[in-house]
């Protein structure tokens, strides 16, 4: 595993896992992947060096939250593996995000992981009409309280990103966002940002919800609910990204590895720019701990950038919202 230098430190692994699926209804994945499934995925994690782990109060309600902490709890003594070492993630919703609720929500969310500070306390999105200041007083005051370590943002354009470190005092660490192939906005500012400041983009949906995995085309299409709301899973969507798939898998071929391994290398090649997937299985999450070792060449990356920007999904001509058929 390959990781992102923090404060001089390698704490943050460049795969970490995404929880999002963990006592989330929408995915489909059922009872047993909440009860044995979810335990075995995060147990191999630690196992392959992953120390990144990400969830938030919104997922499945404050399931996500318990499924990860006591799926932790037993990794970390089965492995072996030191609780410092290790990146707990949780996320606050930011619906009344004055000081006072702040600290509450924080410490609801420690109590439902159970396994000391949240290492990394992030606002989940903005909240368009309060601003950063109220909010960053209750993250002072669970920092204070041991409750949390580092702050961080989601969703966060760079302006609020500047603005939330100014009401702060402090830095905030990282700023989780949409990054893939198919995403590649954070490369034009919150990126060159990062890199300048010591600072972490966490790309969450880094295969665009399995899209760049290379499993589907237009004769080949989801059934899961999430993925048929997603608009690049429409036919015609699928149809006009056949010529980056036909790459994906073509660079796939050359380093013996997936599709979806080398668009997770494509996304986390900046140095400070690293990828939280899930995992609906054990051996899916050794995959997407594989793509950390891969080393795309400069051609590869630049050929694979190329066939993204081509890429222009389609839109719906009458109000010009970019729609699947």
């Amino acid at each position: 595993m390959r990781y992102v230098a923090v404060d001089g430190a390698e704490r943050y692994s460049k795969i970490g896992l995404g929880t999002w699926q963990f006592g989330s209804r929408e995915w489909g994945y059922g009872a047993e992947y909440a009860r044995s499934g979810a335990g075995r995925i995060v147990r191999r994690a630690l196992e392959l060096g992953i120390t990144v782990f990400d969830t938030a109060e919104l997922y499945g309600f404050g399931r996500s939250e318990r499924i990860l902490g006591a799926a932790l709890r037993t990794g970390l003594e089965e492995t072996g593996t030191d609780r410092d070492a290790i990146v707990v993630a949780s996320k606050i919703l930011p619906v009344l995000p004055v000081s006072g609720v702040v600290r509450q929500r924080g410490l609801a969310s420690a109590r439902r992981l159970g396994t000391g500070r949240i290492d990394l306390y992030q606002v989940h999105t903005t909240n368009p009409v309060i601003r950063d200041g109220t909010i960053m007083h209750g993250m002072r005051r669970l920092r204070s309280a041991g409750v949390i370590g580092d702050v961080g943002v989601s969703n966060y354009p760079l302006r609020r990103w500047q603005a939330a470190e100014h009401a702060l005092g402090a830095p905030v660490r990282s700023n989780q966002v949409e990054y893939s192939l198919l995403h590649r906005d954070p490369t034009e500012d919150l990126i060159p940002y990062a890199a300048a400041r010591d600072r972490v983009i966490i790309a969450y949906s880094p295969l665009a919800q399995g899209v760049l995995s290379g499993r589907y085309d237009k004769d080949h299409r989801p059934t899961g609910s999430v993925r048929k709301m997603n608009p690049m899973f429409g036919a015609e969507n699928l149809r006009r990204m056949a010529p980056l798939l036909d790459i994906l898998r073509e660079v796939a071929v050359a380093h013996d590895a997936t599709p979806a391994q080398i668009a997770l290398a494509w996304t986390i090649r900046n140095p400070n720019v690293l990828a939280i997937p899930g995992a609906s299985s054990v051996e899916q999450l050794e995959r997407n701990a594989a793509a950390a070792e891969l080393d795309l060449t400069d051609d590869q990356y630049a050929a694979l950038t190329d066939a993204a920007r081509r890429f222009r999904p389609w839109r719906n001509p009458i109000t010009g919202v970019r729609l699947g058929r």
